[in-house]
């Protein structure tokens, strides 16, 4: 079983302001992957840059291999520390795990990680250590399958405080909510917004503080292909359906003209869906051996229009999806169950097109748009042309 590591996040920003006094920076060379999320001191443009720095640093000195403590130690040393309040400019954690579970998480200043295994919110064992006078919390980490770790700032307890509630979301609070909440179905980007929107509610839209959630999840490798139209030369049609019918995972395929070729190629026939969930997404139809057939150029334009809003940090909607069109479904297999996408687009120009407004270089555009927005939330993304 290969597995994966998973990352994603979301923030809200402190009412009135339009930057984010909190950031986070991930980086991952295919085996070891680093989260740091750095909250700067106060709010607006002098808390971003400082976030920014923060995070930016400590990612890329990680990244790197640089040790532990010479990245904490550069950090330290290179924030100002606040005269009036004694304290220092920018609180960090940071994760460094591969994709066999191992690695550490260091936090300074931040709420402490929340630590998902087997269905259950717990503390992660810490051990102090001082550095050039500051606390530092470092922990080992041997993650399984479904394991997360959530990082937050401290937005999120202070969440609801003078509103919602007196003294805030209590760490307990957090826990017993998570522990109701996160399904085992569900990607990283997903729990951040879940907990973010419950943030969110408490202080009833009305932020009172930056508050950022990074979830990293250890999961198993999800790779998944995508056919979208057929290749310019039709000798070569067996060749390029071959190429995708060996690829490991679960496999979709795009357009009335690639079903059918894919259809013939197995010996199979195309059953159409009988329902209309959504009556601006044609429906799909049936393949057995192939796991989604959708139409092609109108439900990609659909599924474009759905990443715009699930990448957006503003949306802290679910970021799953249970209509059954086939834009939602092909959504919820790329944007949730996905760790690896390889489209196959093939650059024929499809007769059935002739007279509208709909053309090959339409086509690129669109599965280029989602190809770049999947790399946005981490997805290993390949685009092969034919």
């Amino acid at each position: 079983m290969k597995l994966y590591v998973e990352s994603g996040y979301t923030s809200l920003n402190k009412k009135g302001e339009e930057l984010c006094g909190d950031k986070v920076e991930s980086a991952s060379d295919g085996e070891y992957t680093t989260v740091a999320l750095a909250d700067g001191l106060g709010s607006g443009v002098k808390a971003n840059i400082l976030a920014t720095l923060t995070s930016k640093i400590l990612c890329t000195m990680v990244s790197n291999g640089i040790e532990l403590e010479e990245c904490i130690s550069a950090v330290i040393q290179t924030l100002p520390v606040c005269k009036a309040r004694g304290i220092a400019y920018a609180a960090f954690s940071v994760v460094y795990a591969n994709k066999q579970g191992g690695g550490c998480l260091f936090e300074f200043d931040n709420p402490a990680a929340i630590y998902y295994h087997e269905g259950t919110c717990v503390d992660f064992d810490r051990t102090a250590r001082d550095y050039f006078g500051k606390t530092v919390y470092a922990s080992a980490l041997n993650l399984v399958k479904g394991d997360c770790i959530i990082l937050m700032s401290d937005g999120v307890i202070h969440a609801g405080i003078g509103k919602t509630l007196n003294l805030g979301w209590l760490r307990k609070d957090v826990m017993d909510y998570l522990n109701r909440m996160i399904k085992p179905s569900m990607s990283a980007r997903c729990i951040a917004c879940l907990l973010a929107g419950a943030c969110n509610d408490l202080y009833i839209n009305e932020p009172g503080d930056d508050t950022t959630v990074a979830v990293v999840k250890i999961r198993e490798a999800a790779p998944v292909s995508v056919m979208v139209g057929p290749p310019v030369d039709k000798a070569r049609d067996d060749f390029y359906i071959g190429k995708f019918l060996a690829n490991e995972g679960k496999k979709v395929v795009c357009g009335g003209t690639s079903s059918q070729i894919v259809a013939r190629r197995l010996h199979e026939e195309i059953r159409p869906a009988l329902d209309f969930p959504d009556k601006d997404v044609p429906p799909i139809g049936y393949i057995k051996g192939i796991d989604l057939a959708t139409e092609g150029v109108l439900t990609l334009r659909k599924l474009l229009g759905l990443s715009e809003k699930y990448i957006s940090d503003a949306d802290l909607t679910p970021k799953y999806f249970t209509k059954r069109d086939g834009a939602s479904m092909l959504a919820n297999i790329l944007f949730e169950e996905a760790t690896h996408i390889q489209f196959f687009v093939g650059q024929s120009i499809n007769s059935a097109h002739q007279g509208l407004p709909i053309d090959i270089t339409m086509k690129l555009k669109l599965v280029e748009a989602l190809a770049k927005n999947l790399k946005a939330i981490g997805k290993t993304v390949e685009v092969q042309y034919d």
